[in-house]
């Protein structure tokens, strides 16, 4: 079986990050990522998919990542619920294996965020999704 997601987009708030009762890092957070088309009326829609990251990935993405910020992750789906007073709760979620900084605070002058240099120095292919990243046909 193969579950796997790969997704670029921009995070929609400061993530928090909080601490399982065992003190695991972990960070909850939202990515908007642009559908390919517009729709009639020619605007483009965005799709909002909740993700979550652990442990060292979770504490770098809260140190240095704010709201706007241009993520590309790698994953996989994951669905659980829960008990809630308004009965059972679904959730579907992508668990970040990868997270990547595509932008670095020189990228657009105004980021208060910064680049995570040991990700960038680790990966072969940082570079060249920077280089994406900055193409003016993508659709964010």
């Amino acid at each position: 079986m193969i579950n796997r997601v790969v997704l670029v987009g921009r995070i929609t708030k400061d993530p928090e990050k909080k601490e399982t009762q065992s003190n695991i890092a972990v960070v909850s957070f939202t990515l908007a990522v642009n559908r390919q088309f517009t729709d009639q009326s020619g605007e483009r829609q965005a799709d909002f998919i909740q993700c979550v990251v652990w442990r060292k990935q979770a504490e770098n993405l809260a140190r240095y990542v704010k709201k706007g910020a241009l993520l590309g992750i790698e994953g996989r789906i994951q669905t659980r619920n829960y008990e809630s007073d308004n009965g059972t709760r679904y959730v579907t979620e992508v668990v970040c294996d990868s997270v990547q900084f595509l932008e670095s605070k020189g990228d657009t002058g105004d980021t208060p965020y910064e680049k995570d240099t040991d990700t960038a120095d680790n990966d072969e292919f940082y570079e060249t999704s920077k280089q994406l990243a900055a193409e003016e046909d993508l659709p964010f």
